[in-house]
């Protein structure tokens, strides 16, 4: 026999359910009740898709300065219906709101956020299990960015925009368009754009319709050719607050001439060029880059708090040293170069490992720029291929920077095997020779050493502080 605990519902979820008993009569007791009651009761009344009226009244009468909506709509598909009543008796509340000069007595609303944030918020106030969300991320600070060029309507609505098979556009145009005609009412504000497998037209017809200006994070996951990349980029220079972004695959077409090509990324660079506020780059796949990263590299306007380049880039020679030499990429707090395969430069002494990327000779290109990363706080390199010497100067290039926190290194070339494999005798020789290095050098360090087991995938990790080696778990 099992048996379950369970705890029992607060007095406040217990209130709550009994006033659903009766909407007329909870409609008519908003303006008494607690503002402690609210948030149970809403979310009540939200989930059973059926108290339309009392949503809409407890919109007009609510006591917090935010509410986070965005959260309470992830919610299966079966459940759509539901979530479509209670979004319209939230609009229709808004719509009520707007038209009065003066607000109700007890309506604080100045935030609609259907983002998928706030769960902090929900957790804090419904405490009953029969409630608990699972998106634990913090609320978002509900403020437009200081650098827009409009004054603050009365009622703020942050929206993301979420690209993807599901049809997530059809929803953000309906909300678009709902606030275009209540222009001066409200202002919507998109932050994040998040891009994943839909034709371009889906994305240009929703970006058409927003103020590119609150834009700070952009995320294209998918794979575009360079002419769409070069169209996009004209929306891309308008989003002046941008912060991160990321971009995607681009695919060279064969049959596109050069001055075509030309053309489209010369239309990318000049509005990359306008992008004042990027703090975090992220490529993936940048083949549209091979022996022009010099040139995006330059139009960067501002020092990059955060670089990422990976997914087996065909770089150049000239393209890591110009890499080194970017005097924005100096105050790096974290640099990620995963799975570079870099043909221009000599073959890989491994035959067996070759999938891995980086050799020793391929290292070297970017020392110069990595021991002026004083920013530095994350450094990772794992998982390519060269030798412990190349690990020492590794060492020797990082030991001045005294922001680094973490360094992950791959397990040298020497404690491989012709085949692939790892010999155990070599590698538990590797420990010892950094212990010396680090001793020499005379700073504690957090050295990871990875390698990836043959038999499980896993990895086997050093870890050097207090210049001691320690075996971690993976």
């Amino acid at each position: 026999m099992k048996m379950s605990i369970q705890t029992p519902p607060t007095l406040l979820v217990l209130a709550a359910k009994r006033l659903l008993r009766d909407q007329a009569s909870a409609i008519t007791a908003l303006e008494y009740l607690p503002a402690e009651l609210f948030p149970d009761l809403f979310v009540l009344a939200y989930r059973s898709g059926h108290h339309r009226q009392l949503l809409k009244a407890m919109a007009q009468a609510w006591p917090f300065t935010v509410l986070p909506l965005g959260v309470l709509m992830q919610r299966p598909p079966d459940h759509a219906p539901t979530s479509a009543v209670g979004l319209k008796a939230v609009f229709d509340a808004l719509d009520v709101l707007l038209a009065q000069e003066i607000r109700p007595r007890r309506c604080k609303l100045r935030v609609l956020d259907l983002r998928n944030t706030g769960a902090n918020f929900w957790n804090t106030w419904c405490r009953d299990n029969a409630w608990h969300c699972s998106l634990t991320g913090p609320v978002t600070v509900h403020s437009s960015s200081p650098n827009m060029e409009h004054p603050l309507a009365p009622l703020e609505v942050f929206l993301d925009l979420n690209f993807n098979e599901r049809d997530r556009d059809k929803f953000s145009m309906h909300i678009i368009q709902w606030a275009q005609q209540r222009e001066g009412l409200l202002h919507l504000c998109c932050k994040a754009v998040r891009i994943s497998g839909v034709p371009f037209q889906r994305v240009r017809r929703v970006l058409d319709g927003v103020q590119l200006d609150c834009i700070q994070e952009v995320e294209v996951n998918c794979t575009w050719d360079l002419p769409t990349l070069g169209t996009f980029a004209l929306f891309l220079g308008q989003m002046s607050n941008l912060q991160r972004l990321c971009l995607p695959h681009i695919q060279l077409l064969e049959e596109m001439e050069w001055e075509e090509e030309q053309r489209s990324f010369s239309q990318f660079l000049s509005q990359m060029l306008r992008l004042r506020h990027l703090r975090e780059l992220d490529m993936r796949s940048p083949s549209f880059l091979r022996g022009r990263l010099d040139q995006m590299l330059r139009c960067l306007q501002t020092p990059l708090d955060k670089l990422s380049i990976t997914r087996g880039q065909r770089l150049t020679h000239s393209d890591l040293t110009h890499l080194s030499q970017c005097p924005n990429l100096r105050q790096l707090k974290i640099l990620h170069l995963f799975g570079l395969s870099l043909s221009d430069f000599s073959p890989l002494q491994d035959p067996g490992l070759d999938h891995c990327g980086m050799t020793g000779s391929q290292v070297e290109a970017i020392l110069p720029a990595l021991s002026r990363c004083h920013q530095l706080s994350l450094f990772s390199i794992s998982r390519n291929s060269f030798p412990v010497a190349t690990v020492e100067k590794l060492l020797r290039h990082t030991s001045g920077l005294c922001s680094l926190e973490v360094e992950v290194y791959p397990v040298p070339l020497e404690c491989y095997r012709t085949q692939g494999t790892v010999d155990q005798e070599r590698l538990a020789l590797i420990p010892a020779k950094l212990t010396g290095i680090l001793r020499e050098l005379g700073r504690p360090r957090r050295i990871l050493l990875t390698t990836k087991h043959c038999r499980h995938g896993s990895f086997v990790t050093w870890h050097f502080h207090d210049m001691e080696p320690v075996m971690c778990p993976c």
